[in-house]
């Protein structure tokens, strides 16, 4: 079953413009109809999900694509749920990595002298 871009859209909850946008950066593929319609495959749908979570993450596009990029062809549940794990994983790692700098503000130490 192929998606237009409303339909990706309106299934991940994103605005029209974003789907075109994840396509422009690699995130996601379309085919093109003889009228020159974009059409999605149905795991373009998960492809903005996980996407947009891992922007909240605070991936870059580039990490996201790599991210993505490791998916078969057909990805199966396993390959999403791999990927979750890896956000999580990237979540903690930086939440770990933002309280060690909150320590070294709260710490007695001078941030500069002046």
């Amino acid at each position: 079953m192929s998606l237009t871009v409303s339909d990706v859209a309106a299934e991940s909850g994103v605005a029209a413009s974003a789907v075109r946008f994840y396509e422009r950066q690699g995130l996601i593929h379309a085919a093109r109809t003889g009228g020159n319609q974009r059409r999605f495959e149905r795991d373009a749908v998960c492809r903005v999900k996980v996407a947009r979570v891992a922007q909240r993450v605070g991936l870059s596009v580039a990490e996201i694509r790599e991210m993505l990029d490791t998916l078969p062809a057909e990805p199966g549940l396993e390959d999403w749920l791999r990927l979750r794990v890896q956000l999580a994983d990237e979540a903690h790692r930086r939440i770990a990595s933002l309280e060690a700098v909150l320590d070294d503000i709260a710490s007695e130490q001078k941030l500069c002298d002046l």
